[in-house]
């Protein structure tokens, strides 16, 4: 699996443009196969206009990337163009002015009219102007389950979270890890919010973080959902690797029989050639609740000096929501097409669920677009305590957590 990371990634750092071309480098933390395969998407269509992606990557995940970032924008080293989630990630940065206009490119090519749902774009507009580009919808609240380790263990196949709890001693049993999981931030905080999403459904979790109702954030539906946590740290807690791509190499390997994880673990499962319906199973909103989220990716361009490095930022923007380079990446990286024009006709079992939920179900907005990132940190830091150490209780989980929503802005 490592020897594969560093072959994509090797790939995708000798895309070469035209003899002419001007360099732009982009960051991110996109470092998996699958992600890097995604990347290679944008990078190929880019060298097309006669420009070169610098490809910099930053290790460590989001939460170790998106402070990086901040600090060379704001402190006077950008790059020519980087990747954030959906949300307020870097309101501070466009009200400080370090972040490029798009709005005159974005109405040029009608971006209103095509991307879906709207609040993707909503999430990019401040004061009526537009600074990013949306690249594509990934939704966190899926579980991934290894179909020939059931086989294996002589179970069924769970439909929902709560057969997947009572299958787990079986699991166990026969060897097997019921769940994949490494307690850092990233995996931590997403599964913390997937459980609230999933096992509490949208309505609690609209006025957890919607309404900030803090009744209901201490009242009894939310124990239950600490409590949800609880069994999944129990159930996790012989696995502890690192990434969350090692936790889904668990899957694929055998090892282990689930993964809480976003849609982007998809890439990693047809790197592998695992088939989807075949090797493993997707349950959205962990089987509980049909749902998405409007959260995902999308770039921002920092304002630069250079004349042609700036023309180079409008020609990626204008590839990046492309309609084919829209299929190509978000086939490669797992997720959804920001584009609701577009057809994507090589779909699998489970990107079809998903673009059945986008298209019909309950979509949430992210949390991300809810909370700032001063909270965001401190709920991060929850999630990571609270999945790495047993001895904390949930009620005292619950409590700190309520006390982080009281104070948030």
């Amino acid at each position: 699996m490592k020897t594969r990371l560093m072959t994509s990634a090797a790939i995708l750092s000798m895309v070469i443009g035209s003899a002419n071309a001007t360099e732009l480098e982009v960051t991110h933390w996109w470092t998996s196969a699958g992600e890097a395969a995604a990347l290679k998407v944008f990078a190929d269509a880019f060298a097309k206009t006669g420009n070169t992606w610098v490809d910099a990557a930053i290790g460590g995940g989001g939460g170790a990337a998106v402070p990086a970032i901040v600090s060379r924008i704001a402190g006077g080293n950008p790059m020519g163009a980087t990747v954030m989630v959906h949300g307020r990630q870097a309101e501070e940065l466009v009200q400080a002015g370090l972040m490029r206009d798009l709005t005159e490119l974005a109405e040029k090519e009608g971006w209103k009219d095509v991307v879906r749902p709207a609040t993707l774009l909503d999430s990019c507009t401040f004061e009526g102007k537009i600074y990013c580009v949306p690249t594509n919808i990934h939704s966190q609240q899926w579980m991934w389950i290894s179909i020939p380790v059931f086989e294996k263990a002589g179970v069924p196949v769970p439909k929902n979270w709560n057969e997947f709890v009572a299958a787990a001693p079986a699991l166990e049993a026969a060897g097997i890890i019921p769940i994949a999981f490494g307690p850092d931030g990233f995996q931590s905080y997403l599964t913390f919010n997937t459980i609230i999403a999933s096992v509490g459904g949208p309505d609690l979790y609209t006025k957890i973080y919607g309404d900030r109702d803090m009744d209901v954030i201490r009242g009894s539906e939310v124990a239950k959902l600490f409590a949800a946590m609880a069994d999944f740290r129990r159930l996790s807690a012989q696995s502890r690797v690192g990434n969350w791509n090692e936790a889904s190499n668990q899957l694929i390997t055998g090892v282990a029989a689930a993964q809480i994880m976003g849609d982007w673990a998809q890439a990693e499962f047809a790197t592998a050639g695992l088939a989807a319906g075949t090797d493993y199973d997707c349950l959205p909103g962990l089987g509980l609740n049909a749902i998405v989220n409007t959260g995902g990716n999308a770039f921002y361009f920092p304002v630069l000096e250079d004349a042609a490095a700036s023309d180079a930022q409008l020609a990626l923007a204008s590839v990046m929501i492309n309609p084919e380079v829209q299929v190509g990446f978000n086939l490669a990286k797992g997720s959804l097409p920001v584009r609701g024009d577009v057809k994507v006709e090589t779909t699998n079992l489970c990107m079809q669920k998903g673009l059945d939920i986008l298209a019909t179900g309950t979509i949430i907005p992210a949390v991300e677009q809810y909370i700032t990132p001063d909270t965001l940190a401190s709920l991060r830091d929850l999630a990571a305590r609270f999945f790495a150490d047993a001895s904390m209780t949930p009620e005292a989980a619950q409590e700190e957590y309520a006390a982080i929503l009281e104070m948030a802005q």
